[in-house]
């Protein structure tokens, strides 16, 4: 099935039929060429030790209570056991699906509590972050929208023949994090290095993402003139 948002752009969800790259470090990966991704990326102080702690805390608890090894939420704390992906592979997919469910939902929830220093509220700065992301719409990808929050990212794109989800990505983190320290006089890392990414499944999915998007602000509670909103 193909969607379109706009006259000229046709959006299309996971086929599962087709070959799906997996990877994985703390965060799972998967890409597959011609579907539509929802990507987030965070900065580097985003989330304190004190968040990452209730996050753990969090899974561990569900894991506890389906009676499995709470050994599983440490990636999130940069600890990720030897045997992850065995104990995931382990899972029925039901369990699987809620685990990620869950690890999805707190880390979303504790990025709109707006940690770290927030500068991307600064119209200026998003300014730098929506026009790097925007240079080659309609050529290495489609983008559907975008909402640059004060310490966070999130964008349904699309990636043409030839380019990947990975190199793309850093390439505008790389990019942003270079501009964005020359107007602040900083230096060092901006960007937390591994933003997360979802594939989208289906329409109803590819829908609810856009609503997420536009709502984020205000699900924040963020002034006008504190985030930066594009769609199509």
């Amino acid at each position: 099935m193909n969607y379109s948002l706009s006259m000229d752009k046709q959006f299309r969800p996971l086929d599962p039929n087709a070959q799906i790259h997996v990877s994985q470090r703390h965060l799972p990966h998967w890409y597959q060429p011609g579907a539509a991704v929802f990507v987030t990326f965070r900065t580097v102080d985003s989330m304190p030790r004190d968040v990452l702690l209730r996050w753990h805390q969090e899974l561990v608890g569900w894991l506890r209570s389906a009676e499995l090894p709470k050994r599983m939420a440490d990636a999130v704390l940069g600890h990720r056991a030897a045997d992850h992906d065995q104990m995931l592979e382990r899972l029925s997919s039901a369990q699987r699906a809620e685990f990620k469910k869950l690890s999805n939902r707190v880390f979303h929830r504790s990025l709109d509590d707006c940690h770290g220093s927030c500068l991307l509220r600064h119209p200026e700065l998003a300014k730098i972050v929506a026009d790097a992301i925007r240079h080659f719409d309609g050529q290495r990808y489609d983008l559907d929208r975008l909402v640059v929050m004060p310490n966070h990212v999130h964008v349904i794109v699309q990636f043409r023949a030839g380019h990947k989800l990975e190199t793309i990505s850093q390439s505008w983190m790389r990019f942003t994090a270079r501009l964005i320290n020359r107007n602040t006089g900083q230096s060092g890392a901006f960007w937390q290095a591994e933003p997360f990414d979802h594939v989208i499944r289906s329409e109803s999915q590819f829908l609810y993402l856009q609503q997420y998007i536009f709502d984020n602000p205000t699900k924040a509670k963020l002034p006008a003139g504190h985030f930066l909103y594009w769609q199509r």
